[in-house]
C-alpha cells in the first residue's frame, strides 16, 4: 500500500492525546461538603508515577477514530503490478472526423480537408486501423473499421477519399463535443482495445460557435490521444442577420390583421472590417442599411416581405456570404377551423350558431373559423383533415351524423349539445345506441351546475377557487338522458338536482361532449357569461387534437411538429422535395435553410441556419485544453516527464479504488460509537 499524500499520516501522533487524558484522574462528580475541609485550596487532577488508565475501550476507540481520520486523508492506494498492455507491433487505431458542418462550406475550406484527410490516412502505418467519420450536429461513419481491414494498401485510402468527395457539407451547426465522445466510444468498443494506441483526428475549422456539450467533466479513457488539424479561411470577417420575433400576444380586432414591421438583428464578428451593410427582400422593394461595428449587433426594422407566405431576406457588405441569407415568413395568426353542421341560421341571435362565431375574436396570433354546413349534407372531408372541432346542431341527417363519428373515431372531438328531446336520436346514431332516448327535465325555476369535475382537462383552467364558482349561470331547459344506456360515459359535470349536465362518450380514439342543455338563450345563460363560455370552448380545442404550432422560425434540424388530420400533410422544401408527414408526428426533414409549405391548408414556416454556425472566429484551442481533452500537445509533455505519468497513474487508480471513502465511513462509525460508550462510562456512579 502506497498513499498520495503522505504528510497527513503525521496526524496519527495525535493519539498522544487520548492516552494523557486517560493517565490523568479526573475529580469525582460527587461533591461532599466537610467542615474540615472547607478553608483547603482545590488541588487539580494531575499524572503521577502512580497513574494508570481507565476505559481502555474508550481509549481504543478514540486512537483508532484518529489513525483511521489520518490514513484517510493520506489517500491510500492498492499498488498491483500490471505489465505493459500497448504493443508497439500491434500498430494503433484512429477515428478521423472530419467536419462537414454550414461553416465548411466557406471559401476553398472542404477541397482543403479532403486533401488533409488523404494527407492524414496516407500517413498511417500498414497495421493501423482505421475509422472515418463525418460530422456536424450528427455523426455518420463514412468508413468502419471493419471495411478499412478489408481493403489494403492504397485502396482503402481511396475509398475513405472517395466516400468524403461524395459529401458536400451539410447546414446544421458543429456540434465537436458529440463527434469528440462518439470517436472515443468507437476507439474503446473492441474488447482488446487497451493493446491500441489510440488517437483521433479532428479535420475542422475549428469555429468558435462549436458546440462542446459534453465534454466538461469526461473521464477521458488512458491512453487515449487528439490531434487537431485546423483548416482556416483566409477571410475571418463575417456578418449575420436573423429575424427576433415579437412579444405582443394579442391585440383587438380591429388591428388583428394589421401586419408590424420586422425586426432583424445584425452581428458583425469582432475584428471584422466592415461596419456598414444593407439587407434586401430577394422579392425587391427599398434596402435598409444597418450600421454595425465589429464585435457589436444592432436591431433595425425592414418592411414585411410582400409575399405572405414569406421572403428571403439578403444581407450585403459581407465578405463570407454562406449565411447571408436570411428566410422569414411574416408574422400571422395561426389558422385553426371549426366546423358546425346544423340548420341554423349564423345571423340569428336565438340560434348556437351566432354565440359560436362571436366567441372567438380575430387575434394578432390566433384566428378561429367557424364554417358552417347544412345538417342535412355530408361535411367535406377536406375541411374535416383541417378542422380542430365539430359541433353539431340541429336537423342532422345520416351523411352528417357518419361525418361526424369519423371526425370523432380519429381522435378528435365531437360537440353535440342537445337542444331538444329529439335530438337524442340522432346522438344514440353517432355513438352506436340506436334506441338512445331523452326526456325534457322538469324544472320549477332554474338549474344550475353543480358537481363538476375539475380534474378533467375540459375544466382544469377553472380548478382554482376563484374562478370554480358557475352558480350564477342558470339554465332554464335540461334534457335528461340515461347514463346507463351509453357505454365508458364519464360524467363530467351535474345539475344540481342529480342529473348529468355534460358527458363525455368514448369514439374510436377521440369521443363526443354531450350538453343536455345548449347555450342558446332560451334553454340557458351560458353564452353570455364570457369568463366560462369562451375558455370552455378553448379548452375544448386543445382537448380536440391542440392547435396548429404557433412557431413559424426553426433552426436545420429543428423537428416541426405536424397537426392532427385525417390524412398524412405533405411539406414541400425548398428544393422541391415532397416529403409525406403522419398527423400528431414530427417532421425532421429541414435539412436545409428555406421556406417550407405544408398542404393541405397551404402554411408556411421558415427554416434558417443556426446562429452559433455564423461564429466564425476561430475557436481558441486551449478551451480544448481547459476542458481536459487529451490533446496530442498535452499528452506529449506528459509523457516526456515520466514522473508526471507515474503521479497521473496512481491519482487515476485511486480514483478508481476510492480507499478513502470507506475509511471515513468507519471513523464516523467509530465516532458514533465512542460517543454511546462514553455516555455509559459517565452515567456509572463512581467512589468518592
Amino acid at each position: 500500500m502506497t498513499f498520495l499524500a503522505p504528510l497527513f499520516l503525521l496526524g496519527g501522533l495525535a493519539i498522544i492525546g487520548p492516552v494523557i487524558f486517560h493517565l490523568i484522574r479526573r475529580t469525582t462528580k460527587d461533591v461532599v461538603p466537610f467542615s474540615s475541609l472547607m478553608f483547603l485550596v482545590a488541588t487539580p487532577p494531575r499524572m503521577t508515577k502512580r497513574s494508570r488508565l481507565e476505559n481502555l475501550w474508550l481509549l481504543l476507540l478514540r486512537i483508532l477514530v484518529i489513525l483511521l481520520l489520518a490514513i484517510g486523508f493520506g489517500r491510500p492506494l492498492l499498488q498491483r503490478m500490471t505489465a505493459a498492455t500497448q504493443s508497439p507491433d500491434a500498430g494503433k487505431r484512429t477515428v478521423v472526423l472530419i467536419d462537414t458542418s454550414a461553416s465548411m462550406r466557406r471559401e476553398d475550406l472542404w477541397p482543403r480537408a479532403q486533401a488533409k484527410l488523404r494527407e492524414v490516412l496516407t500517413g498511417l502505418g500498414a497495421q493501423d486501423g482505421v475509422a472515418v467519420v463525418a460530422f456536424d450536429r450528427t455523426e455518420r461513419t463514412l468508413v468502419s473499421f471493419e471495411q478499412w481491414a478489408q481493403e489494403t494498401g492504397g485502396a482503402r485510402v481511396e475509398r475513405a477519399t472517395q466516400q468524403a468527395a461524395a459529401m458536400t457539407p451539410t447546414w446544421s451547426a458543429t456540434a465537436l463535443g458529440a463527434a469528440l465522445l462518439h470517436a472515443s466510444e468507437l476507439l474503446n468498443a473492441a474488447p482488446d482495445a487497451s493493446r491500441y494506441v489510440r488517437e483521433i483526428v479532428v479535420i475542422s475549422d475549428f469555429q468558435e460557435g462549436s458546440k462542446l456539450e459534453g465534454l466538461q467533466g469526461y473521464q477521458w479513457p488512458k491512453g487515449t490521444e487528439v490531434a487537431l488539424e485546423p483548416i482556416q479561411p483566409a477571410h475571418l470577417e463575417n456578418a449575420r442577420a436573423e429575424w427576433v420575433a415579437s412579444d405582443s400576444v394579442a391585440v383587438e380586432a380591429a388591428k388583428a390583421e394589421a401586419i408590424e414591421p420586422l425586426r432583424i438583428r445584425v452581428t458583425n464578428e469582432a475584428g471584422a472590417a466592415r461596419e456598414q451593410f444593407s439587407l434586401r427582400w430577394s422579392g425587391g422593394g427599398e434596402a435598409t442599411v444597418a450600421y454595425v461595428p465589429a464585435g457589436q449587433s444592432r436591431i433595425v426594422t425592414v418592411p414585411p416581405p410582400a409575399a405572405a407566405t414569406g421572403d428571403k431576406l439578403l444581407l450585403t457588405g459581407d465578405e463570407t456570404a454562406f449565411d447571408d441569407e436570411t428566410f422569414v415568413v411574416p408574422p400571422r395568426p395561426d389558422q385553426t377551423l371549426l366546423l358546425f353542421a346544423g340548420n341554423e341560421s349564423p345571423d340569428d341571435t336565438q340560434q348556437s350558431l351566432y354565440f359560436l362565431r362571436n366567441a372567438f375574436p380575430a387575434t394578432r396570433r390566433e384566428k378561429i373559423e367557424v364554417r358552417a354546413h347544412p345538417g342535412s349534407e355530408a361535411l367535406p372531408i377536406g375541411e374535416l383533415s383541417l378542422a380542430q372541432l365539430v359541433v353539431l346542431g340541429e336537423g342532422l341527417t345520416e351523411p352528417a351524423v357518419a361525418s361526424a363519428r369519423g371526425f370523432a373515431e380519429g381522435g378528435r372531438i365531437a360537440l353535440y349539445p342537445l337542444t331538444s328531446a329529439a335530438g337524442a336520436q340522432a346522438l344514440g346514431r353517432l355513438i352506436g345506441v340506436p334506441d338512445l332516448q331523452a326526456t325534457e327535465a322538469s324544472l320549477s325555476d332554474y338549474a344550475m351546475l353543480a358537481h363538476i369535475d375539475f380534474q378533467h382537462p375540459l375544466f382544469s383552467a377553472f380548478a382554482d377557487p376563484r374562478y370554480s364558482d358557475f352558480s350564477k349561470i342558470h339554465f332554464w331547459k335540461h334534457r335528461k338522458l340515461d347514463v346507463a344506456k351509453i357505454p365508458g360515459a364519464r360524467v363530467l359535470a351535474q345539475f344540481d338536482s342529480g342529473d348529468p349536465a355534460i358527458l363525455q362518450i368514448p369514439l374510436g380514439k377521440g369521443s363526443v361532449i354531450v350538453f343536455a342543455s345548449s347555450w342558446r338563450p332560451a334553454d340557458s345563460q351560458l353564452a353570455l357569461s364570457a369568463t366560462k363560455f369562451v375558455p370552455l370552448l378553448n379548452a375544448m380545442l386543445a382537448a380536440s387534437g391542440g392547435r396548429p404550432p404557433r412557431q413559424d422560425q426553426y433552426f436545420v434540424g429543428d423537428p416541426v411538429p405536424m397537426r392532427p388530420g385525417a390524412q398524412p400533410w405533405i411539406v414541400s422544401t425548398p428544393g422541391g422535395k415532397k416529403i409525406e408527414a403522419a398527423p400528431e408526428t414530427n417532421f425532421t426533414g429541414t435539412d436545409e435553410p428555406g421556406l417550407y409549405t405544408i398542404s393541405p391548408g397551404g402554411l408556411s414556416f421558415a427554416v434558417n441556419l443556426a446562429a452559433e454556425e455564423s461564429r466564425t472566429n476561430p475557436l481558441p484551442l486551449d478551451r480544448l485544453t481547459q476542458l481536459e481533452v487529451p490533446t496530442r500537445g498535452a499528452t506529449a509533455k506528459a509523457r516526456s516527464d515520466p514522473r508526471a505519468v507515474a503521479e497521473a497513474k496512481r491519482a487515476e487508480d485511486e480514483s478508481r479504488q476510492k480507499l478513502w471513502r470507506w475509511l471515513m465511513g468507519a471513523a464516523v462509525a467509530f465516532i458514533l460509537i465512542e460517543t454511546l460508550l462514553a455516555a455509559l462510562v459517565d452515567r456509572r456512579p463512581q467512589a468518592a
